[in-house]
């Protein structure tokens, strides 16, 4: 049951659904601000003020931020807090015709992205080798390159994703990826799409970013910080593709 509560002019529900806690209070969060509850300029409440509206813990509350980071609306400054920077997501929809059938299909299989990935991510960090290691850089490398070259890096992503589950060392986590290929990034999947050169540049540049914190977590063996980063990587994805679902709907 979802409990309202009112903090100023702000309405907001508790969160006692199951699922992941953060992005339940980043999608409220991302309401309020989208909505001019929260204006362009203010600052959110303070983490213990969120906690408490929430009724979640301070890690939710900071993982939740990280997610509206991710999307650009909003930064934290030290002695500061954390300031809304704009009422929309930062990135342009970088395709502007897509199957519609093709968008369920990207969001049915980010889904299941979600579920299986984060935990891949968390045991690749407790259990990769030197050559689990290696494998995710080269395709950091060929990532590069694909951008240099102009192509939207299709293979180099499974490539790096794929190296993930190889390094958990579970057999059935290497063969979900193996039944889709390369198909199971979400670019891969548009059809009839126009291109807009700039906005996809920027997407690509934001998906090597995530694909860096991954690694960087994977590398130092945190598995919690692997878990986050391939979360708030797939979250970003499932919402920018949900947005333009829900564009072409209204």
């Amino acid at each position: 049951m979802l409990e309202k509560l009112s903090s100023g002019q702000i309405t907001i529900e508790k969160v006692a659904r199951p699922g992941n806690l953060a992005s339940h209070v980043a999608e409220q969060l991302e309401k309020m601000i989208v909505q001019g509850q929260i204006a362009v300029g203010d600052k959110l409440p303070t983490e213990n003020n969120l906690c408490d509206m929430f009724g979640v813990s301070r890690t939710v509350i900071r993982e939740a931020i990280t997610q509206l980071k991710s999307l650009g609306l909003v930064e934290t400054r030290r002695g500061v807090g954390t300031t809304v920077l704009r009422n929309q997501t930062s990135e342009t929809f970088y395709a502007y015709s897509i199957n519609p059938s093709a968008v369920e299909d990207i969001l049915h299989i980010l889904e299941l992205r979600l579920s299986v990935e984060t935990t891949a991510a968390e045991l690749a960090a407790l259990r990769h080798s030197d050559a689990d290691l290696a494998r995710m850089e080269q395709s950091m490398v060929d990532f590069d390159k694909a951008m240099q070259d102009g192509s939207l890096a299709r293979e180099a992503d499974f490539d790096f994703h794929y190296a993930i589950a190889l390094a958990t060392g579970n057999p059935f986590i290497r063969q979900f990826y193996e039944q889709f290929n390369k198909n199971i990034i979400p670019r891969a999947k548009i059809v009839n799409a126009n291109l807009d050169h700039s906005a996809t540049e920027e997407y690509l540049a934001r998906v090597r970013q995530e694909h860096t914190a991954i690694l960087d977590a994977i590398r130092a063996r945190d598995s919690e910080g692997a878990r986050k980063a391939m979360h708030n990587h797939l979250y970003r994805a499932y919402h920018l593709y949900e947005q333009y679902r829900s564009s072409q709907q209204g």
